[in-house]
């Protein structure tokens, strides 16, 4: 991009711990990509004088990168000094609307940039200053360099603009060896406080440094947080022993520093309190040494065990420096085994598709059927004619008929808009959507087969009138035959056969002599299904004689037994119970499976009461609103074309 900028720099980076103990997440604010917005001092929003200029943000692989201009105002302009100066080199962001997953922060937008005397991300520096020549023109100041730490590997590195004299380079070279001559010599220190490793490697045993090689970079990079944090913190408490003894205005001044809280990323001002109970440089040590033995190495094995024996808190002692407030930073982050959206746990599904695919789609919601009854031909039976006889009438046929009117049915259901917005990682309209069609499609599926199930009066129970169920049909087209599991036995018992079979031969033997038998009555068109509990097919297939062999191998041979097209499992079946009258009896009657060709169900919808999809949008409640309606009538068409098949409810399998 063009350089019109004072400076620029990260306004923050990717998974690095912040001072809060979040960490943000790679494009957490890819939304601000392009973006520009007011740069301020130090999170202070409460004056004008406070706006410094404008940042322009510039998301990256690493993070969100800014470019800041400066205004003409005293303030702008002393905070231009300040930077090119080398006096304030940081940036802090205020955002808001932030979604997290535990303290990792995927999704947020930034409102402003500010330069502070101390982040709160330990990656957000200036890494450019822009000074200007005489004729207004802008370059790089060659005084200005940043010292950072990569986030992976621990290299110090040193950037610098392109007009770096010779002398300022070698300061550099210089600078850059011993900074990393450092942190070598601090690892070996730690390495060689345990005295016993050259007479344990002259044993073959695995020492200090094995444990150290055996590490991923990662958990050597915590190993060196610790160490330089010990080293540092331990010549920090020499510094101020000295300046207490020499100089009680400083030791005081020092204290009021000590109380400074560097402001949060997100405006959570907390004091950082002192903690006996963090690792301390003598903890660092024993725990380095406990990493060979406990655990085959394991630096979170041996700094658990070691916390856990101490009362220790597994706590970085500066949450600002490279580290972790927690062991568990160091472990993987979680991730979805199925990315995007959630899998849905539902009931049987296989079959409602087969019920909406195979019955008879009418153009015509408003059904009437008729049927002429000629199965009863005694009073219409044909004559011979005698001579000179007047020839006489048969009797009349009997006209059947019904009529079924169409029903609403559907599905509404809302989403607030923040949710909406806020849900990143599927399109969750289209998800709800989904859902909603097949909640309306199993409610059809169910009507059409067994019926609504709620109770008579109901809010939202569907006439069984106007969708009318199959199995509490009319006798005249529905056949409901009755499976007596008892009589089958006694009948068996009474041949012998109890002896070579089980129980479940018994059952199964009992539904198929019922089905088949009540097919004698059948009268629909085609070769139907049969629709059923899978605990009703599984009863069947484990039917075997007394030397285990079993009477039906596989559904084939059980289909073919029943004499049906197919074998149709619907777990909505399941203890479905219904109760009727019998001579003046109740009885409760169990359903254990229906036989019928769909083709001879009608669904009728005329044309506007298809399923149809309709949103609308509440401004005062801001949601999306979602309605799944339909229009439609059902019912069977041909007379004794469905078989029910029932038994007492206290004969269950």
């Amino acid at each position: 991009m063009e350089k019109t900028f004072d400076c620029s720099g990260w306004a923050t980076k990717a998974n690095l711990r912040c001072s809060d103990g979040r960490v943000i997440m790679r494009d957490a604010f890819a939304d601000c990509d392009g973006k520009t917005v007011p740069c301020v001092w130090n999170h202070q929003h409460n004056e004008p004088e406070n706006v410094l200029g404008h940042a322009l943000l510039e998301n990256r692989e690493d993070g969100v990168y800014t470019y800041v201009t400066f205004n003409d105002t005293d303030s702008g302009k002393i905070a231009k000094s300040l930077v090119q100066h080398g006096d304030v080199t940081q940036f802090s962001i205020y955002a808001n609307r932030l979604k997290e997953e535990g303290k990792h922060v995927v999704h947020g937008i930034i409102r402003e940039v500010s330069l502070v005397l101390a982040g709160a991300n330990p990656g957000a520096f200036i890494d450019s200053v822009m000074v200007h020549n005489e004729d207004g023109s802008e370059v790089a100041d060659p005084e200005q360099g940043v010292i950072w730490f990569g986030e992976e590997n621990a290299e110090i590195q040193v950037e610098h603009s392109e007009e770096v004299t010779e002398e300022n380079s070698e300061e550099a070279t210089k600078e850059d060896s011993e900074e990393t001559e450092v942190q070598e010599t601090e690892i070996e220190h730690a390495e060689d406080k345990s005295g016993e490793d050259d007479k344990k490697e002259a044993k073959g045993e695995e020492t200090i440094a094995d444990v150290y090689n055996s590490m991923t970079d990662k958990q050597k990079l915590a190993v060196a947080a610790i160490v330089t944090e010990m080293v540092e913190s331990k010549d920090e408490s020499d510094d101020n022993k000295s300046e207490e003894t020499s100089d009680s205005e400083n030791k005081e001044e020092n204290n009021e520093e000590d109380k400074v809280v560097k402001h949060n990323l997100f405006e959570n001002d907390t004091e950082e309190q002192t903690n006996d109970k963090a690792l301390s440089h003598a903890d660092g040590q024993q725990i380095i040494k406990m990493a060979k033995d406990y655990g085959g190495g394991s630096l979170k094995a041996a700094m658990e065990a070691y916390a856990t024996a101490n009362n220790k808190e597994l706590a970085h002692t500066d949450p600002t420096d490279l580290g972790f407030n927690n062991i568990s930073s160091l472990f993987p982050e979680y991730k979805d085994v199925r990315p995007g959206a959630p899998e849905l746990l539902t009931t049987d599904q296989g079959w409602i598709s087969t019920v909406m695919r195979k019955v008879h789609k009418s153009p015509i919601s408003r059904i009437r059927t008729r049927q002429a009854d000629a199965r009863d031909i005694s009073g219409r039976r044909a004559k011979a004619y005698t001579k000179q006889t007047e020839k006489g009438y048969i009797g009349n046929l009997s006209l059947l008929g019904r009529t079924t009117d169409p029903v609403t049915v559907y599905v509404k259901s809302k989403l607030d808009r923040d949710d909406i917005i806020d849900i990143t990682d599927f399109n969750v309209v289209d998800y709800l959507y989904q859902s909603d069609r097949m909640n309306l499609n199993e409610e059809l599926a169910t009507a059409i087969m067994i019926g609504d199930g709620r109770e008579d009066g109901a809010d939202g129970k569907i006439d069984p009138t106007k969708i009318r169920p199959i199995w509490t049909d009319d006798e005249l087209y529905t056949i409901h035959a009755n499976v007596d599991i008892d009589a089958m036995a006694e009948s068996l018992n009474g041949t012998g056969t109890a002896v070579s079979f089980g129980e479940n031969y018994v059952y199964a033997e009992a539904i198929i002599q019922a089905l088949l038998y009540a097919r004698e009555q059948y009268k629909g068109s085609g070769n139907p299904d049969f629709f059923c509990d899978p605990h009703i097919v599984n009863v069947m297939l484990l039917a075997r004689d007394m030397n285990g062999r079993r009477i039906y191998d596989n559904v084939g041979e059980l289909k073919a037994a029943l004499n049906v097209n197919s074998i149709v499992t619907a777990e909505q079946f399941a203890d479905k119970t219904r109760t009727i009258t019998i001579d003046s009896v109740e009885h409760t009657k169990k359903l254990l499976g229906i036989m019928v060709n769909l083709a001879d169900y009608s669904l009728g919808a005329t044309k506007g009461g298809e399923i149809t999809h309709f949103t609308d949008f509440d401004i005062h409640f801001n949601q999306q609103i979602s309605l799944l309606e339909t229009r439609c009538s059902g019912a069977l068409t041909r007379v004794k074309s469905a078989i029910a098949l029932e038994t007492e409810s206290e004969s269950n399998p």
